[in-house]
């Protein structure tokens, strides 16, 4: 069994309905799990934030919090988190914000992935440095590292 069909298992489960808040996955979390069919019984929406804008629209980031510390932040994780779980029906979220790469800074390097995990848990947040290990495997890995968080939170 896949990793996205575990998730939905432990949701339906629990009764509960997942939404994620994604930046630098594009939708691929959102996408593994609507992969499988008869996901929408436990599948509400993925906000899909690549933009500053998009993030402050979406989901209600705080200007002040993006310019105090940048949108790969744990700050903004949890804001995602904490943003998607406020504008969806679901009762468990998974935020993430991160630099695929290729590229990233001295402060901000590539393979940093911020998550947010919001639900009736309450709200974790963590970083994971992946490493320069390329855009595609970045993404990858932070797909199956969000799911892993759900996951985990689902099965409580």
């Amino acid at each position: 069994m896949s990793l996205a069909a575990e998730v939905l298992d432990a949701a339906r489960a629990q009764g509960a309905m997942i939404a994620t808040a994604e930046s630098c996955t594009g939708g691929l979390i959102i996408g593994a799990l609507t992969e499988i069919a008869g996901s929408s019984d436990v599948v509400d929406r993925g906000f899909v934030t690549y933009s500053n804008a998009a993030k402050m629209q979406m989901l209600g980031i705080k200007p002040e919090t993006l310019r105090d510390f940048g949108a790969v932040s744990e700050e903004i994780a949890a804001e995602m988190a904490m943003g998607a779980l406020e504008h969806s029906q679901a009762q468990f979220t998974v935020a993430v914000t991160g630099i695929a790469g290729p590229g990233g800074s001295e402060h901000k390097p590539e393979g940093r992935v911020c998550f947010g995990l919001a639900g009736a848990q309450g709200l974790r947040v963590e970083t994971v440095e992946f490493g320069a290990i390329g855009r595609a495997q970045v993404r990858a890995a932070t797909v199956d590292h969000a799911l892993r968080m759900l996951l985990e939170a689902l099965k409580g």
